[in-house]
């Protein structure tokens, strides 16, 4: 009986655990109030806005998230340049008006990738399946170079100065 018991616990307690790691996005977040938080915590660190628009219902989106948080390299390389942020949209909360201010990127599908700079001026976006492998995940090379062609420092114009 102790043995079911422990079973039955431990059952549990692993579809709990991978319920919750599938839950990126918040539908009854106020996205407004988090863009503005993010693009303000964005200034004062001298970073830009990554906003990742999708669902907890799409398996791409969650895919992007497990993907980049998974490799060191990537994962650096969004802390070091981007407050990263989960916009929803969802049968819950399609976050209408957020869209349509930057431009109806749904457009493309999900994820989509919308940067903000230091300003929340949107500067790009950013259709994923372009970033896509061709199987069931996303080319790091591809990913790196979309994440390092947007940072600050891509666009710091002195870099550019002669």
């Amino acid at each position: 009986m102790r043995r079911i018991i422990i079973f039955v616990f431990l059952i549990s307690f692993s579809l709990l655990s991978f319920a919750q790691s599938k839950t990126i996005y918040n539908p009854q977040a106020n996205a407004g109030a988090d863009i503005e938080a993010a693009i303000k915590k964005a200034s004062t660190e001298h970073k830009f806005v990554l906003l990742q628009g999708g669902g907890n219902w799409c398996k791409w989106c969650i895919e992007f998230h497990r993907f980049c948080t998974a490799d060191k390299q990537l994962d650096s390389l969004i802390n070091a340049n981007f407050v990263w942020y989960h916009l929803n949209y969802s049968k819950e909360n399609k976050n209408a008006a957020i869209f349509e201010k930057y431009g109806y990127p749904q457009r493309f599908g999900f994820p989509v990738f919308i940067i903000l700079n230091e300003k929340g001026e949107r500067i790009h976006t950013q259709n994923s399946s372009y970033l896509e492998d061709g199987k069931s995940s996303y080319d790091k090379v591809k990913v790196l170079e979309f994440l390092q062609s947007w940072s600050p420092s891509a666009l710091d114009k002195r870099q550019y100065a002669e």
